[in-house]
């Protein structure tokens, strides 16, 4: 009816209904265009879910770049970094048992301190410590093997 009362305010009033009818027509059609797109965009979106992901999964997180696909690693980039992690795993077996473990929670699980805390079942502060002192011994273990992270 806007449509109509801004548009064609200065027709006759005879034409009105027929002008109202196909504003109105056309107004619906839109709409279910509209409808149409987004709904082939989000199943198209949405198969890229893995199956019992909850709800805050980024599709788009799951396609890769085209240069990541294209670009393997070379043999000794790989063999590199295949080395480094195996250093970083033997100093991890070096460490404390509750450093080791607050320091996986932390960096490699990516919890805050207080969920981390809840999990070892300790304070806070206890996991601040436990975390820095685990990353200066890591630190010294790796640099004693030639590594700088």
């Amino acid at each position: 009816m806007l449509k109509l009362a801004e548009k064609y305010g200065g027709k006759p009033a005879g034409e009105l209904p027929l002008l109202f009818q196909r504003i109105l027509q056309n107004t619906i059609r839109d709409y279910f265009r509209r409808q149409k797109v987004r709904s082939l965009w989000t199943t198209l979106l949405s198969s890229f879910t893995p199956k019992g992901e909850d709800e805050e999964h980024d599709p788009l997180e799951t396609l890769a770049h085209p240069s990541d696909a294209k670009r393997t690693p070379e043999p000794p980039e790989e063999l590199s970094r295949n080395q480094t992690l195996a250093a970083i795993e033997e100093a991890l077996a070096e460490l404390p048992a509750r450093q080791r473990q607050a320091f996986i929670l932390r960096y490699w699980e990516d919890m805050d301190v207080a969920e981390t805390a809840r999990a070892m079942g300790c304070s806070e502060g206890s996991v601040k410590t436990h975390c820095s002192r685990a990353t200066h011994t890591l630190a010294f273990l790796l640099k004693a093997k030639g590594i700088e992270l």
